[in-house]
């Protein structure tokens, strides 16, 4: 495989389209945390762009080594994400209404924890990424990995700028919308893959 204006623009709208996923989560972490400073933005966006370099990179080793363990595991994929999404979104719902309901509680900042595993809810589905880049050498399916990693962290500072922006002016309900969203992208992640 040769370097080309091609490659680069295939890999960026590769990365363009992973990332919509981990950009609506963004925007709900956004919306949940209208305090949260530029630094813990920046490293929030980064947990996100090295998911999404790292799951299709997974999944081209997989294709070059135990590529039958993998197409066993992708069916349940979208189930997991489902799972995960929804647990983390049920979360921040039933935080919400508690707290708009006029509870002391909060759902306060995001924990390092809640945030791996929207990470990995987001991006587990990256994985089939690794066939379709199977024909790329070693090196230029690094390329491609990392160029959806960067797309991916800036879309993902997007998000949260966006969320944090409406967060404000949505006061109380920001956490129910956003635990609303969060259910909705599982949904969606697994109806996807049920049905694609």
């Amino acid at each position: 495989m040769e370097w080309s204006l091609l490659f680069f623009v295939n890999s960026a709208l590769l990365g363009i389209g992973l990332a919509m996923d981990a950009f609506s989560v963004s925007l709900a972490n956004g919306l949940n945390d209208t305090e949260m400073k530029t630094r813990k933005m920046l490293g929030i966006a980064a947990v996100f762009a090295v998911f999404q370099y790292a799951m299709p990179m997974i999944g081209w080793v997989c294709v070059h080594t135990v590529m039958q363990y993998f197409t066993a595991f992708e069916k349940v994929v979208p189930l997991i994400a489902l799972v995960l999404l929804s647990y983390i979104g049920g979360k921040m719902l039933f935080e919400g209404i508690k707290q708009d309901k006029g509870s002391e509680a909060c759902s306060g900042p995001l924990c390092l924890t809640t945030l791996l595993v929207q990470g990995v809810a987001t991006s587990i589905d990256a994985l089939s990424v690794g066939f379709t880049i199977a024909d790329h050498d070693f090196i230029h399916a690094l390329a491609c990995c990392l160029i959806i990693g960067a797309v991916t962290f800036f879309i993902c500072l997007g998000g949260l700028i966006i969320g944090k922006s409406f967060g404000n002016h949505l006061a109380g309900r920001a956490g129910i919308l956003g635990g609303v969203i969060l259910i909705a992208i599982g949904i969606e992640i697994f109806l996807t893959g049920i049905l694609g």
